[in-house]
């Protein structure tokens, strides 16, 4: 039994912290001492403990029940979302999960069973959800899994063809402090929001990025914001240039046009380094289709005057430049454009590889991004290897489950979707995540059985079959390490399991021992046994690199440890070798070189996707025939009250709501126009759905742009009450108006950021807000 220190401390995605303790009960998360910027986002974590949403025991849908008790298999859950549930004793209720999963992986094999996760779970290395249901899945004989993320799949399928890896997206960037310390002009498109960057996977133990941009605000660089929302980047001393959503790589090419019409292009490094400039020049000078991408051009879809992107372009040449780019960018139509016309911008300027100069992606996104790395990796949980070899992108779930045998492209493959039979979720909330709610709400109608793990009764859970309460972080012992940051820590439980809650790794065991493969999942360790394994894995890792790590009972009740640093980490430059010898650090792209243009990507023959980056005008964006109709363009970004939809019910993020719903930003005079004031109730609508959010007027907006974070849970209307494309959401999720449809046949990611909708008064009586309230529950039939 592991001991429990005088000074708890718990690690989460937003912050470790101590505890303080009373009577054996946390009453309060104090931010540890080394962390210069700590978030708030901890505040609730304590009250949601024993929180009415809070999943007390086992639960079945009970249609789904008393069809099961009869020997009937639903052909779909046409009742899941709206039907009460039944309380069932946990060893009846695994039961009847480890039948299903036996069920259906005999009647139609592992591959109708989909392994739905989505990281976050928990910022530990052992109850890491997606870690241990891959896991089980693995044991039991496989699962169809998905790829990429929602955070940036298009540029995880266009970075490769492009400069023949992914980093510079998530990992190997130029550090942040060889910006701060080298960088004269930083343009930021999508801006650095702090409230994304007061999050990271696997844990924080210090908040970098403020410290940084004062870095670069001291020594007197210029510090420029490119997007719609003015408070993107709200360092002070940062410049704003408001732009049209979506049309980031129009302006990129009107820069281009002016650097290479005024010889500032660097064409000794675009034909060394790169391959298809000639081509890509051609485009943009307008040799290959008849329109020059004049700054002129891009003012007209831009809305930023054509001598603003000429000084800019001008100021970047004339300067030690980077190209930031945050992830949001690429979650639109044609999403993989603006990053690889970003490259090709930084190619042009001739400053990739530089000290400070280049590009590179998602500073700021999360928390981390640009952080100089630890010397080493610390192991976590094994998945195993998975039998079954199909999978789907991670954005297209509503389509496999709504169109099974369906054809498919994705890079380059012809594919098909499979035909998914049982779902089971642990770890993240679909319900968040995808677009089109209401659309996924209809497909989640079609797999037979759902077997889902949450510790509250959000939209996932409600739409379960079989739901099994999990504990939270505060309930569970784990070891904390994230790549993103250098520190290793112990992550105490500081409150017993409330009511019949199980971790994950229990309610998988108990499956496991079900179906027959304990020994396979558990290799005879209990969750000590399993910290205490990791770990002794870790201190041996990293003694190879140099670093002596205390004993294990020792780190358990000690201090977090800050890890020294890869040597050079600092002084990182991406591809800081390639541009040093582009012969001897060929890229593994087909030229070796970076590619401005793909013939890999010209024999895809795709019309979505050209094979050099260009100006694709979205389906939808405010210069689109839709907006006649709809003519704003809604802005979803990530919520600064909450991790994704995390702790909604609680903290920071339920005293922001007013009336109990969102709020959403919008332009005085957008306002005005529409007769709307500061904190009216507002419809947002548009042929996909409808949502309620109390209104807050905003100077710093572009005018024509709306901005609802995403985080709310999912709360609609029950069936009957419809609006627009289905029942109303009362709470405020922009999901319900976001379109589920790809970036392109290349990258299949998710398109939220083109999306238009039109904004009402709402005059009728408020609906009661129910999400954060139990379902209704009755007796078996």
């Amino acid at each position: 039994m592991l001991d429990q220190p005088k000074q708890p401390r718990i690690v989460t995605h937003w912050g470790s912290y101590n505890a303080v303790m009373e009577k054996g009960r946390p009453v309060r998360l104090d931010p540890v001492g080394i962390d210069p910027d700590p978030s708030p986002l901890a505040e609730g974590m304590i009250a949601a403990l024993d929180a009415p949403a809070r999943i007390c025991r086992p639960a079945v849908r009970a249609s789904f029940l008393a069809a099961r008790e009869a020997g009937r298999i639903e052909t779909e859950g046409a009742g899941r979302g709206y039907e009460p549930f039944v309380e069932l004793p946990w060893d009846e209720a695994l039961d009847l999960a480890a039948s299903e999963l036996d069920r259906v992986r005999q009647s139609y094999g592992n591959g109708a069973i989909y392994g739905g996760s989505y990281g976050w779970g928990s910022a530990g290395r052992f109850h890491h959800a997606q870690s241990q249901i891959h896991r089980f899945l693995n044991c039991i004989g496989g699962y169809t899994r998905s790829v990429q993320n929602y955070s940036y799949a298009a540029a995880d399928m266009i970075l490769p063809h492009v400069i023949g890896t992914r980093r510079g997206l998530s990992t190997h960037h130029t550090s942040w402090p060889r910006i701060a310390e080298q960088t004269e002009t930083l343009v930021m498109f999508g801006g650095v929001p702090a409230r994304n960057a007061q999050v990271g996977s696997g844990g924080i133990a210090r908040h970098i990025v403020n410290e940084n941009l004062a870095a670069l605000r001291e020594r007197g660089a210029r510090m420029i914001s490119v997007s719609p929302i003015r408070d993107d980047t709200i360092v002070e001393g940062v410049e704003w240039i408001p732009l049209r959503p979506n049309t980031d790589t129009a302006l990129m090419l009107g820069m281009a046009h002016e650097l290479l019409a005024t010889g500032r292009a660097d064409r000794a490094f675009l034909a060394s380094h790169t391959h298809g400039a000639d081509r890509l020049e051609a485009y943009v000078t307008g040799a290959s289709d008849g329109t020059a991408k004049t700054p002129e051009w891009a003012a007209e879809i831009t809305g930023v005057p054509a001598q603003t992107i000429r000084d800019l372009a001008r100021d970047m040449a004339g300067t030690r430049s980077f190209l930031m780019m945050a992830w949001s960018l690429q979650r639109a139509d044609g999403g993989e454009q603006p990053y690889w016309m970003a490259i090709a911008l930084a190619a042009m300027l001739g400053q990739i590889g530089l000290p400070g100069g280049g590009f590179g992606f998602g500073y700021a996104s999360v928390n981390g991004i640009g952080n100089p790395k630890a010397a080493f990796a610390f192991p976590a949980l094994p998945q195993r290897v998975n039998p079954v070899k199909d999978y789907i992108p991670v954005a297209r779930i509503a389509d496999a489950l709504l169109h099974p045998g369906a054809p498919y492209t994705f890079d380059g493959e012809d594919r098909t979707y499979p035909d998914l039979k049982l779902v089971y979720w642990a770890g993240g909330n679909p319900f968040h995540h995808h677009q089109d709610l209401n659309r996924l709400r209809d497909a989640w109608q079609r797999p037979e059985t759902i077997i889902v793990h949450d510790h509250f009764w959000n939209a996932l859970a409600r739409h379960g079959d079989i739901v099994f309460p999990a504990t939270t972080q505060l309930e569970r012992n784990d070891i904390a390490f994230s790549s993103n940051d250098r520190f290793l820590s112990p992550s105490h439980a500081i409150s017993a399991p409330h009511a019949e809650a199980r971790d994950d790794f229990a309610i998988f065991t108990a499956l496991a021992e079900r179906l027959g493969a304990a020994e396979p999942f558990t290799e005879g360790r209990d969750v000590e046994g399993w910290l205490r394994h990791l770990y002794a894995q870790g201190t041996r890792t990293a003694a190879a690199a140099g670093v002596t790590l205390p004993a294990f009972d020792d780190f358990w009740t000690g201090d977090l440890m800050m890890l020294p640093e890869v040597p050079e980490a600092r002084e990182a430059d991406l591809l800081k070798a390639f541009r040093e010898d582009p012969v001897a650090a060929r890229l593994t792209t087909p030229s070796g070189k970076i590619q401005l243009y793909s013939e890999k990507i010209e024999g895809f023959g795709y019309d979505d996707c050209p094979p050099h980056p260009s100006w694709l005008p979205p389906q939808e964006w405010l210069g689109a025939e839709a907006a006649r109709r709809f003519p704003l363009h809604l802005m979803s970004n990530q919520p600064k009250t909450k991790l994704h939809s995390q702790y909604d019910h609680t903290g920071t993020s339920r005293a922001a709501k007013r009336q109990g719903r969102e709020v959403m930003r919008m332009h005085p005079q957008d306002a005005a126009e529409r007769g709307l004031a500061e904190g009216d109730i507002v419809r947002v609508f548009n042929d996909r759905g409808a949502c309620l959010a109390s209104l807050a007027l905003e100077e710093g907006l572009l005018r024509g742009v709306v901005q609802l974070a995403t985080g709310a849970w999912f709360d609609p209307e029950p069936v009957g009450a419809s609006s627009n494309g289905g029942p109303l959401d009362r709470q405020g999720n922009p999901n319900v108006l976001t379109a589920d449809r790809g970036t392109s046949k290349l990258g299949q990611g998710p398109s939220a950021h083109s999306c238009l909708v039109e904004v009402e008064g709402f005059d009728a009586p408020l609906p009661e807000v129910s999400v954060f309230d139990p379902p209704p529950f009755v007796e078996r039939g």
